[in-house]
């Protein structure tokens, strides 16, 4: 099923990456962060870039078990967004609430697994 990616047009990325959670678009999900990852890391804010890899993989991980049906990749997966996810709480972010609420989105999504 082709996706029109119009759908993302919310202001921010983080903004974007919760839309997608919680209408099930978690492939795409995966993507929208993906820019200001790079960027944290180019600026070697390696904590920040941490806790995005976490919430990339948090949603890479329910793809693999929801859409892509690969429950065995998933088990590999979720525990990086496990292994990262704390950082959120030592880092300083704008609009933080934001990226709590996306930690919260996928870790209601993997009740369901």
């Amino acid at each position: 099923m082709k996706i029109d990616y119009t759908i993302f047009n919310q202001k921010t990325a983080i903004d974007r990456f919760i839309f997608a959670i919680e209408n099930g678009y978690f492939v795409e999900a995966h993507e929208l962060l993906e820019d200001d990852w790079n960027l944290y890391k180019r600026q070697d804010e390696k904590k920040k870039a941490l806790v995005l890899k976490g919430l990339i993989n948090g949603a890479t991980a329910l793809a693999l078990y929801f859409t892509k049906k690969r429950p065995h990749a998933y088990e590999k997966v979720w525990p990086v967004f496990l292994k990262y996810i704390p950082l959120l709480d030592e880092v300083e972010l704008e609009e933080k609430e934001k990226f709590y609420k996306a930690k919260n989105l996928l870790i209601r999504g993997n009740s369901l697994i």
